[in-house]
């Protein structure tokens, strides 16, 4: 995680939603690693990172994020890429781009 707040902050990305979350694995066959170490049992617990930006710094994120994310072993994550439809800036109502 600090590998890739790192990053981030070098890309001059500073905000994001962190969470804690569990995840469900319905095989659990495949040894999960936590923190290092062996990980048993059917929820295991993750960090969920979230963010919102404009599109032309989307691959330029995922890049950073897999450079910074990626050890190659099960429990690396994934990426998810979802449209925003709008952005209001409750403040100033401001709409769209101005308002992330």
């Amino acid at each position: 995680m600090q590998d890739v707040k790192g990053i981030l902050n070098g890309m001059g990305i500073n905000l994001a939603t962190i969470s804690e979350v569990q995840v469900h694995w319905w095989h659990n066959a495949h040894g999960q690693v936590y923190n290092g170490s062996p990980y048993k049992g059917e929820y295991a617990p993750m960090v969920k990172l979230e963010f919102v930006l404009l599109d032309e710094k989307k691959s330029a994120l995922i890049a950073a994020i897999l450079a910074a994310a990626k050890t190659g072993k099960f429990g690396d994550g994934r990426i998810f890429v979802s449209p925003v439809v709008d952005v209001v800036r409750i403040r100033t109502e401001e709409h769209g781009a101005c308002a992330v």
